[in-house]
């Protein structure tokens, strides 16, 4: 097999004078052999995104290993590239090995693997250090040694401790319209280098794209919210031909300036509470993330004090979104004309369901996300530490799923409290009396109104989210 590899004179020669264990060479030059897809002599991007793929490896850097390699600069790697390479790429991983193994045995044992990455501003419980251990522990030894951890980075082009503690602990942050799942955990050191507001930027930008893609399914389901059963938009298709025969193709965008504006400032918001929260809640304790609970706590908490600082821009586009063609010339004249008619708490109507909505939505949220990646780590540990962004987006999307079924009858009558004034000769109804007149009139049912095309609308927001957030991601420089 080896002989095959090391298919011509030259290359034999070159395996044999590199100073380097001649096996590993002539495993390379097999390797390079299988990778190189039309027999040219050169690997280009495809064809070790192809070979790598078929070996089980989807790493998402493959250009970024054809560029570090690539010394002439023509876009492709040769036989000679590909190896200097994988030789320079072992010394780094070598290097990275060492520093880990701090009782110098030879092995990583889970402790040692916490230890180094508490020393790199990432805490995590010996449980997540054992999961990460078992995800390269190919002969379930509870140890790594250094050909187990170098196979398993070999063709991920990390280049130091830092890269691979962020590696580690990837995660994504996608919003699909409804309140922002729980922030994530982020290092001292990732707040300083200015990482999370580019990452923050990501997902605002996606979330923007997201919401606009999908902005006349959401504007149905606040119609279907209002008026249930007596609207014209009885379904999906119907809703939307109304829609574009009341005011134009453009009139199934209303509210979505608003609905995008938001997005930032409820992010940063949110992020800056949360970390506030934190604080608060380990007092003089530095260091260490917050269990499952605390979390839930902290981002329930953190995303009240956001909704309560932007909550008037969520009436505002509630009315913007229930105008008629003329009723309102903007978003100014529509806080103007509020502000004139009803006064300055109408800016606050359906603030309490909307409140209590946060908590079942953030605790099943984050609960069912939970469970859900790391019931995907413990079945599938062997392939990577890392779930990959495709896993974490579908582990999201069903826990969002469940978190809206679980508080959308609140955000039901919220929406129908901030839009009663708007609706002549409406009764301005409280929480409560709402909640018994949809049940009394329309029965269980009525508080689901407008769920369908909030479903509808999960699977389109998600994938635009995705597609979006990783460009943004290459765009601002965000990770690997």
């Amino acid at each position: 097999m080896w002989q095959r590899g090391c298919r011509s004179g030259w290359t034999r020669a070159r395996c044999m004078d590199s100073g380097v264990d001649p096996e590993r060479e002539v495993l390379w030059a097999e390797l390079f052999e299988q990778l190189d897809l039309n027999k040219d002599g050169r690997i280009d991007v495809n064809e070790l995104r192809i070979g790598l793929a078929a070996r089980g490896m989807s790493w998402s850097s493959v250009e970024e290993i054809v560029r570090a390699g690539d010394i002439n600069h023509d876009g492709q790697l040769d036989f000679e590239e590909f190896t200097e390479y994988l030789r320079s790429h072992e010394k780094r991983l070598k290097l990275m090995f060492r520093s880990l193994d701090r009782n110098n045995d030879g092995q990583l044992d889970a402790g040692e693997i916490q230890q180094s990455l508490h020393n790199l501003g990432v805490d995590v419980t010996l449980e997540q250090a054992a999961t990460i251990l078992q995800s390269m522990d190919k002969d379930h030894s509870m140890t790594i040694d250094w050909v187990e951890w170098r196979d398993h980075f070999l063709f991920n082009p990390l280049h130091n401790m830092e890269e691979i503690a962020q590696y580690w602990k990837h995660s994504v942050m996608l919003d699909i319209g409804e309140h922002l799942t729980v922030p994530d955990e982020f290092s001292e050191k990732e707040k300083k280098s200015g990482f999370v507001w580019r990452q923050l930027m990501a997902g605002a930008v996606a979330g923007s794209v997201s919401r606009t893609g999908t902005a006349p399914l959401d504007r149905l389901k606040v119609f279907l919210q209002v008026h249930g059963q007596s609207s014209d938009k009885g379904n999906v298709w119907r809703g939307l031909r109304a829609m574009v025969k009341e005011g134009g193709l453009t009139a199934l965008w209303r509210g979505n300036g608003i609905n995008v504006l938001k997005i930032a400032p409820e992010t940063a918001i949110k992020f800056l509470a949360y970390e506030q929260i934190k604080r608060l809640m380990r007092g003089s304790k530095e260091g260490g993330t917050l269990k499952v609970q605390e979390r839930f706590v902290a981002g329930s908490l953190a995303g009240a004090t956001a909704q309560t600082v932007i909550y008037p821009m969520e009436v505002l586009k509630t009315r913007l979104t229930l105008r008629k063609t003329g009723q309102y010339s903007g978003v100014a004249d529509c806080a103007k004309q509020i502000l004139q008619k009803e006064g300055v708490l109408a800016f606050y109507k359906g603030y309490l369901p909307n409140m209590l909505g946060i908590i079942p939505y953030a605790g099943i949220d984050l609960a069912v996300y939970e469970t859900l990646k790391n019931t995907w780590l413990q079945r599938h540990s062997e392939g990577s530490p890392d779930p990959g962004v495709l896993v974490l987006v579908g582990c999201g999307t069903v826990s969002s799923t469940c978190g809206q079924l679980a508080s959308y009858p609140l955000a039901l009558i919220r929406t129908r409290m901030q839009a009663q004034a708007s609706m002549k000769g409406a009764p301005q109804l409280s929480m409560l009396t709402l909640f018994r007149s949809i049940v009394a009139q329309e029965g269980v049912v009525g508080l689901y109104r407008g769920i369908a095309p909030n479903f509808l609308k999960v699977i389109p927001a998600v994938s635009i989210s995705y597609v979006v957030y990783e460009h943004m991601r290459k765009v601002l420089g965000v990770g690997t």
